[in-house]
């Protein structure tokens, strides 16, 4: 069976532990999107971090944390988000994985309300040029064109306070 929001081996699970049933079309509509609606722009754009997965053209994946406070992502429209490439320690992980495989993966928690958001799509790296001018202090920019949105529930997700606000409570 040929599904869009589906690969064969999710496919093969759902049927073996007997969750396809759960995934119905009206199911799908509202949890698997292929875009960002415009009313959680806002919450992206003021995400102070997030977790991009990528993986090499052999499957070798890599999990990394992408800091840097507000504005580091930039909604660009509905189908394409951007972020800049903030050095870390030049091994350059994420950029060497995207050179190779541009499927990525961004996973946005808040830890204060629960909620996150995961954004699967194709990674492109720019030096120069209109991207790459969002960020004019950093070497390179990262655009990510869209194919899947999940917005997960968040009852598993542990409530955190950031340490300024934990410090005026106590």
């Amino acid at each position: 069976m040929n599904d869009p929001n589906f690969h064969s081996g999710e496919l093969e699970a759902q049927e073996k532990w007997n969750t396809a049933y759960y995934w119905d079309k009206p199911r799908r509509n509202k949890l698997l999107w292929n875009h960002i609606p415009e009313p959680f722009f806002y919450r992206i754009e003021q995400a102070e971090f997030f977790f991009l997965a990528t993986s090499d053209n052999q499957g070798k994946c890599d999990c990394s944390f992408k800091g840097g406070g507000p504005n580091l992502i930039r909604m660009l429209d509905t189908k394409h988000l951007a972020f800049p490439d903030i050095d870390g320690n030049g091994a350059f992980m994420s950029i060497g994985n995207i050179i190779q495989n541009p499927h990525v993966g961004c996973l946005f928690i808040d830890f204060s309300t629960g909620e996150r958001l995961r954004v699967n799509g194709k990674a492109s790296i720019h030096t120069e040029g209109e991207v790459k001018r969002l960020f004019p202090t950093y070497p390179r920019a990262i655009l990510v064109e869209i194919e899947q949105v999940v917005p997960n529930c968040s009852a598993h997700i542990p409530r955190l306070v950031p340490e300024k606000q934990h410090h005026e409570t106590v």
